[in-house]
C-alpha cells in the first residue's frame, strides 16, 4: 500500500512540474513575442520606408509615390484589439 501511495504521489509531482514548466514556457514566450512599437514620428517628419500589400494583391511601397503624388497615412494603434 505504501509502495501505491509513493507511485501515486511521484506522478502527481511529475504532472505538476510539468504542468509548471509549460506554464513558464507560455509565459517567456508571449513576453519575448510581443512587438515593440516603433519609434515615433512626429508633425512634419518624413515617413519611414515600408511596404504593404494592397488590396489588388499586389505590394505598394511609400517609395513609389516619392515626389509623384501627395500620401495621407493614418494609422490606428488599437485597431482591430479585444475590447
Amino acid at each position: 500500500m505504501q509502495r501505491e501511495e509513493y507511485t501515486r504521489m511521484r506522478m502527481l509531482g511529475r504532472r505538476t512540474l510539468g504542468l509548471a514548466l509549460l506554464v513558464a514556457i507560455l509565459a517567456i514566450a508571449s513576453i519575448l513575442g510581443q512587438s515593440r512599437p516603433a519609434g515615433a514620428v512626429e508633425a512634419g517628419e518624413p515617413a519611414p520606408g515600408f511596404k504593404l500589400a494592397s488590396t489588388n494583391g499586389v505590394d505598394i511601397s511609400l517609395g513609389n509615390f516619392a515626389g509623384k503624388k501627395w500620401v495621407f497615412l493614418e494609422f490606428y494603434a488599437l485597431d482591430f484589439q479585444p475590447a
